[in-house]
């Protein structure tokens, strides 16, 4: 039908989940009634099928380390790398303690985070369905490499991951399209220009815009958990309104100042920053028991009295920021501790009150309190709000939030440890594709969930999985503990002894992995590997003759894979498969220089065309 082709389009960005440009009428209920609600509608529409589909299809992508890796290699392709070697620093940095401090549970088919920070000069980060976030050089240069504001966007970013909305998101999407087109193939109520239109609208508002708050209050939980400023993500609202609306060279970026024109119904599947703002700024009240607040733009204060007015100190007017930075600080003080004795308030060498610990976190306020002589002013505030909690209940409020979000979390890693067998051995495998990228360190990332699952599935070769990520990871002597453990306690499975074999040529003892190799032969004669293996050994070796041999036997048992077989060989092998792949090659070449020749005179024109307008 020719209407597929447009919602198609459409539907491709619907799997990507960005903080700019990438929810449900049913957003009020809890999740799993949500989804079962989805299944519902879309059961009612006669479209159950393309909304299960499409589900499940995107989370098997969601769940393959390869395309994984691909996504990675795509966006790095297309956009290219930041050359800012202090760009991609500072974005490893924050990304790295979110990942490793922060508090949240990957789901048993979810991958583990990686991410680049792209060339891109949209203000933008997404994250795909597999884990992988995009981070674009504009948005990092753009939010003044504030690791807070940093923190706030890459964490929202991590929520849509753990919480797989790209899948669910383009599942409904399908399920409104398909609905939609059926229910006026019946009626013939609307042309499908206007239907097209009247589906991305209600895709944008009731589907999208809801997961981007759901991702916004995520992303608070995560970042805070880590250690960074609970007013971070107000404050990267507030920075990037005014980068959207003064500084962006996009026109698709620019956001009018204009309230009015803000309030006028559009397509925009995220929800205006100056509500995102307002929600972030709540988050960061109540996560200080609900005693600090910022009015005006500019004036913080503690249970409805004044502590302080900041100022800007940048290049732009950043007060709101500022402002969000001191009111932070303190709301992660009053959350941290159960009386002002953990404020350690003291005088300073000028005989101002100072308090807290020098940190990052802390700057801000420090400043401000010195330059307005607030210390004091703090103690007599702060004082009283403790005073006060035992009446108000605030801490106590604060801390039963607390605790059913841990017990979420806790009832979510049980999940996780209680994975069927089937899922387990998916991780084993995800873990064994990092290794064949060379990816150790989340190749033993996925070992270590797979060890700690309750249903192993194959133990033995559990071992020798994770042997070959060690030794991949340099650990040669716990990569040989654990691949002897596997063959001992499995010597009839021929991939423990491939496994100990790579382990051992990595080592550089390539008698020991050719024994391997010929064990893994009597094994299991039909299985190409160990040929395929021991072809390579021996070609490193010089030996020719061994090398074509078992080169020869693999063909046999794999003709279609005589790709992976060198071309000095596969000419003795197969003449017929040689010439394919140097036609292949040929073709290959001719396409590329076609591809150049073309973009070096698309460039050329270019140049000619600016300089006669210049």
């Amino acid at each position: 039908m020719r209407y597929t082709k447009r919602w198609k389009r459409g539907l491709t960005a619907m799997v990507l989940s960005g903080f700019m440009i990438t929810g449900t009428v049913l957003a009020h209920l809890p999740k799993a009634e949500a989804a079962d609600a989805w299944a519902v509608a879309a059961q009612a529409l006669g479209v159950l099928g393309a909304y299960q589909s499409s589900l499940s299809s995107i989370l098997a992508l969601g769940n393959n380390a390869k395309a994984q890796i691909e996504s990675q290699r795509q966006d790095i392709q297309q956009n290219g790398v930041d050359p800012n070697d202090n760009d991609v620093q500072v974005v490893n940095q924050v990304m790295q303690q979110l990942v490793s401090k922060g508090d949240y549970v990957l789901k048993e088919n979810s991958l583990p985070f990686c991410w680049t920070v792209n060339n891109s000069k949209d203000f933008n980060a997404a994250c795909y369905p597999t884990n992988y976030v995009s981070v674009n050089k504009a948005l990092v240069r753009g939010l003044n490499l504030e690791p807070d504001e940093l923190a706030a966007v890459l964490a929202h970013e991590m929520t849509h991951g753990i919480e797989q909305h790209s899948a669910h998101n383009y599942a409904k999407a399908v399920a409104q399209y398909y609905g939609m087109a059926f229910l006026n193939m019946d009626t013939g109520v609307a042309d499908w220009n206007k239907l097209n239109a009247l589906a991305n609208y209600s895709i944008a508002k009731n589907v999208t815009l809801p997961t981007e708050y759901d991702a916004d209050a995520g992303g608070f939980n995560i970042m805070t958990s880590a250690g960074f400023n609970p007013g971070g993500g107000a404050a990267a609202m507030a920075r990037m309104a005014r980068y959207l609306t003064y500084e962006t060279q996009n026109v698709l970026e620019y956001q009018d100042p204009d309230p009015k024109l803000k309030e006028q119904e559009n397509y925009n599947d995220h929800p205006d920053t100056d509500k995102r703002e307002q929600k972030l700024a709540q988050m960061m009240t109540d996560y200080g028991c609900g005693h600090v607040t910022v009015k005006d733009r500019k004036d913080v204060y503690i249970d409805g009295q004044e502590l302080l007015s900041v100022d800007w100190d940048g290049d732009y007017d950043n007060t709101l920021e500022n402002a969000y930075f001191v009111a932070g600080a303190i709301a992660k003080a009053f959350h941290d501790n159960d009386s002002p004795a953990g404020w350690n308030f003291r005088t300073d060498g000028d005989g101002n009150v100072t308090c807290l610990t020098d940190t990052r976190i802390n700057q801000a306020l420090h400043r401000f309190l010195s330059t307005e002589r607030a210390g004091a002013r703090l103690q007599e505030l702060v004082t009283a709000a403790y005073a006060s909690e035992a009446a108000s209940g605030a801490r106590a409020k604060m801390k039963a939030a607390e605790q059913a979000r841990q017990q979420q979390l806790a009832e979510q890693r049980e999940a996780v440890l209680g994975a069927k067998a089937k899922a387990v051995k998916k991780m084993r495998e995800n873990g064994d594709t990092y290794s064949d990228y060379g990816q150790a360190d989340k190749a033993l990332f996925q070992m270590e969930r797979v060890f700690a699952a309750r249903n192993p599935e194959n133990e033995a070769e559990n071992y020798a999985i994770r042997g070959r990520a060690k030794a991949i990871s340099g650990d040669f002597t716990a990569a040989l503990q654990d691949s002897d453990k596997s063959v001992a306690m499995d010597g009839k499975n021929v991939y423990n002894y491939l496994n100990r074999a790579d382990v051992y040529h990595m080592m550089g003892n390539t008698e020991a992995a050719l024994a391997d190799l010929a064990k893994a032969k009597d094994a299991d004669k039909g299985n190409p590997y160990g040929w395929l293996m021991s072809a390579q050994i021996y070609e490193e070796l010089g030996q020719r003759a061994e090398a074509l041999a078992n080169y020869q036997e693999f063909y046999r048992l794999r003709p279609k894979a005589f790709r992976v077989i060198p071309a000095g060989y596969l000419q003795d092998v197969s003449a017929k498969d040689y010439k394919t792949l140097q036609k292949e090659k040929e073709d290959a070449r001719k396409k590329y220089e076609q591809q150049w020749n073309k973009e070096h005179k698309d460039k050329k024109a270019a140049d000619k065309k600016s300089a006669a307008t210049s």
